[in-house]
């Protein structure tokens, strides 16, 4: 299904078969899902511009001069509507993590100016409530939901007269493909938020260029189902993909419904983060380890044939033995996220590739890519079609764009897709792109000549005593494989060696404990046992097998507690700020090397 080109976000709105579709966005309500059409969303973009315009918002040529309208909200219908009528009224969405730390909120929308502010829960509206007074720029605040002397989002759309749509209309046809649609603060692992500016063009580019990627897949009833977070660029841009290409997007109670969610919805895609994608793995696992008998062992039979799948090809006897495996155990795999998926679009950091495998294997295949904010944000996807699709890269590059190597071997991107600038931070900007080129800070390579693959952060490598360069995101993955095993830390900067702060999956240690007569007394308690502490050293002898001598862990230490986004340890978006967590847990650190 091939959709005219479009120079700005909001140009898919004009597509007849959005306006004709019966349902465009869905969400539940009461407990049910409820679909609102294409042409009902189209209404409500526009009766929310024309309540924004009353407001005395106008579009401005000056990034600085333009208006900043803030949203605090989870993946809801809602969240796509307001981003839509900022777009037409001229002003410019500034969107943050429903679960970010308020400290940040202050930052940022100082930073910005935002005017005006939709939220999506009532408790994030009453936070915000508390803290206006240090956000002079601030002039209201909308909530989603309804509550007695809240101020509901419905209060601001206004009714269209003619004259109401054409002015909509030549606001919207006076905004240009290279105006700013939103400033995207990134969660920053160290320092503040970044304000990272994307154009129309930006953005659309990368819609645009991955037309081959998604009519390639051969989606019949484009259902989709989405829960990340939509200030994310990875899932915003997926979102204009689904409206561009003609898909319902159904939108996930909360993350721990998901499973749930999947099974009513039955989509044929979604996109999801490796660490997500590692839950529903870790919940498979969790349900084959309590089978009994032969239904136990053909289980992790399964499992052991899915581990030795090739993209490339497969033996004869694995063939057969897979076809078995699917009938038997991965059908039931491939039901329980709904029965219905082409592929699972996985981004955001590195996927194992052990999950890779195992659910190609399932016959749910993993498409793995590769961007960031600053490139709004697909560089490279693994695709469909096997020959272009390898298990362990992040696949080849898109269309229209070109990368390369520096000398340091750190990936440099060009294009449409490569951002603005950095929000009033011109000299991070002439850092960051230089001569065109954006610099990923990632440190990558080339896989047959092909495909890219990213080995880490340019930042997060460190050298041991011995002068030697070592990646701990790698090493940390492969610790992450582990059932028993919730987060990692690699550490080791000018030490002999590596050692690793741990943190439990805490459900799958206290059933393990269960099985071995281990009392379960408290967190603390367990960490510190002796019996639990040889079980983590022969699951940290099994990960060594895997890595080279010099990445070997030689000590580790078992933490009591997980890092958090509260503790400041975790962005929003779930990554590490290694300095945080490493002077929390400084004790726990300097004991990994002190003998």
């Amino acid at each position: 299904m091939r959709m005219k080109t479009n120079t700005r976000l909001f140009d898919c709105l004009n597509l007849e078969v959005l306006k004709n579709k019966e349902i465009l966005l869905a969400s539940k309500v009461n407990g049910v899902y409820k679909g609102l059409s294409g042409q009902f969303v189209i209404d409500e973009i526009n009766a929310l511009t024309n309540g924004l315009l009353s407001l005395g918002i106008s579009k401005k040529d000056n990034i600085e001069d333009q208006i900043k309208i803030g949203i605090i909200s989870p993946s809801r219908p809602e969240w796509l509507i307001v981003d839509l009528a900022t777009q037409q009224a001229g002003a410019v969405l500034v969107p943050l993590y429903p679960n970010i730390n308020f400290d940040e909120v202050i930052y940022v929308f100082n930073n910005a100016l935002v005017q005006y502010c939709f939220v999506g829960e009532l408790k994030t509206y009453k936070a915000l409530l508390k803290i206006k007074d240090q956000i002079p720029s601030l002039k209201e605040i909308y909530c989603f939901q309804e509550e007695k002397d809240v101020k509901h989002w419905s209060e601001l759309k206004k009714p269209l007269t003619d004259s109401d749509l054409e002015k909509i209309e030549s606001i919207k046809s006076s905004i240009k493909k290279d105006d700013i649609a939103t400033i995207i603060y990134t969660s920053g692992t160290t320092g503040n938020p970044k304000g990272v500016m994307l154009s129309h063009k930006n953005i659309v580019s990368n819609v645009e260029n991955l037309h081959e990627v998604i009519e390639g897949i051969g989606f019949k009833e484009r259902r989709s189902l989405s829960f990340l977070p939509l200030n994310h660029i990875y899932e915003k841009t997926i979102s204009y993909i689904y409206l561009n290409y003609g898909f319902s997007i159904y939108y996930a109670e909360g993350m721990e419904t998901i499973r749930t969610n999947l099974k009513e919805v039955k989509p044929e895609v979604f996109v999801t983060v490796p660490r997500l994608l590692e839950k529903i793995y870790e919940k498979i696992m969790n349900t084959g380890s309590e089978l009994k008998g032969i239904k136990r062992q053909l289980f992790f039979w399964s499992v052991e044939v899915g581990n030795q799948y090739k993209i490339e090809g497969n033996s004869v006897w694995l063939n057969i033995q897979l076809a078995i495996a699917n009938k038997l155990i991965f059908n039931k795999w491939r039901a329980s996220l709904g029965g219905n998926l082409r592929t699972i679009v996985v981004g955001g950091a590195a996927c194992p590739p052990k999950l890779a495998r195992l659910f190609t294997a399932a016959q749910i295949p993993i498409m793995e890519g590769y961007g960031l904010t600053e490139s709004s944000p697909v560089i490279s996807i693994n695709r469909y079609d096997k020959k272009n699709r390898k298990i362990g890269t992040i696949g080849p590059i898109i269309k229209n764009i070109e990368v390369k190597f520096d000398a340091e071997g750190e990936l440099l991107c060009k294009g449409d897709n490569v951002m603005v600038g950095y929000y009033k931070d011109p000299e991070e900007t002439a850092k960051t792109i230089v001569d065109g080129w954006l610099h990923t800070g990632d440190i990558g390579e080339w896989v047959d000549s092909k495909f890219l693959k990213i080995t880490d952060r340019k930042k997060e490598l460190f050298k041991n005593s011995g002068g030697k360069y070592i990646a701990p995101q790698p090493i940390e993955n492969i610790i992450k494989l582990s059932l028993f095993i919730e987060q990692a830390i690699v550490l080791g900067a000018n030490k002999k060696y590596v050692g690793a702060l741990i943190v439990p999956n805490f459900e799958s240690l206290k059933k393990w404990m269960k099985a071995n007569n281990i009392p379960f007394i408290s967190n603390e308690d367990a960490v510190v046992n002796e019996t639990v502490i040889k079980h983590y050293k022969s699951i940290i002898n099994a990960t060594n097998k895997e890595l080279s001598p010099i990445e070997t862990i030689k000590r580790f230490k078992i933490l009591s507690r997980e890092f958090t986004v509260e503790s400041k340890e975790l962005t929003p978006k779930l990554s590490m700020r290694r300095k945080v967590i490493t002077d929390h847990f400084k004790d726990e650190a300097a004991a990994l090397f002190n003998k």
